[in-house]
């Protein structure tokens, strides 16, 4: 099944965040994804902080919706997903801190060690990547 956004309390589930910085960084992204997007965060299945959402088509036609931008308080990092992929914000990442990353997913074990203006900048722009109405792709196709 897939994932969907649900009616979960989004402050209350960062409230449960284990351990305390990533509650503590949870916070933060709720104000930071707040300010770049101008939404309201919803939950996105049971681990997921959205804001906004997109629509997607792959090239084998399945399609569907997720969040233009979203965080996960993970118990070894806070996960900020970018939808449009790592690769797009090559040159920022590296000015971030420290950090680790997947295909369309940025690894943080603690927001003090980074640069918040860089991460904003990383989220705004993958924020308007994937809500210009024309980006479909996923991000390892980026």
């Amino acid at each position: 099944m897939a994932t969907t956004w649900t009616d979960g309390d989004p402050v209350a589930f960062v409230e449960r965040a284990a351990p305390a910085v990533r509650r503590r960084d949870a916070h933060t992204l709720l104000e930071l994804m707040r300010r770049v997007t101008g939404q309201e965060p919803r939950m996105f299945g049971t681990s997921m902080v959205g804001f906004g959402q997109y629509r997607y088509e792959y090239a084998s036609g399945r399609s569907g919706q997720a969040p233009a931008a979203s965080f996960a308080p993970r118990k070894a990092a806070t996960t900020v997903y970018l939808p449009d992929g790592v690769g797009a914000h090559e040159e920022l990442l590296a000015r971030l801190g420290p950090h680790t990353t997947g295909v369309g997913c940025l690894y943080v074990k603690d927001l003090e060690q980074v640069d918040l203006g860089v991460l904003e900048e990383i989220v705004r722009r993958s924020w308007s990547a994937v809500t210009a109405g024309t980006f479909g792709r996923r991000a390892r196709e980026s």
